[in-house]
């Protein structure tokens, strides 16, 4: 049996991840995944601790942020293609309006 601990270090670790890649990166797509790294790590988190409490409202709340995270990459990957229709690419720093 594996310590929730453990589970806690690996959700730190993919947030930091995550947050260094929303930080550092210019480009939508990577802006896209870290989120989904923020997301996931989230996701560890909600599921470890209701492994330790021994029951299923964290994994419920899974549920819902993974629900929530289709939809995030629904809309994401509309809105870069219409930076890079627009814009001629998806660097997120250049599109500071959009044009009609």
């Amino acid at each position: 049996m594996v310590p929730p601990e453990y589970y806690l270090v690996l959700s730190a670790a993919i947030f930091c991840i995550g947050l260094f890649g929303i930080l550092t990166r210019r480009n939508a797509l990577y802006f896209l995944m870290s989120a989904e790294l923020m997301l996931n790590a989230a996701v560890i988190n909600l599921v470890a601790f209701s492994f330790q409490w021994g029951n299923l409202t964290g994994q419920t709340f899974a549920l819902f942020v993974i629900a929530l995270a289709a939809a995030e990459v629904a809309v994401g990957i509309g809105i870069v293609l219409v930076l890079y229709r627009n814009f001629g690419e998806i660097d997120v720093l250049n599109a500071d309006s959009m044009r009609w």
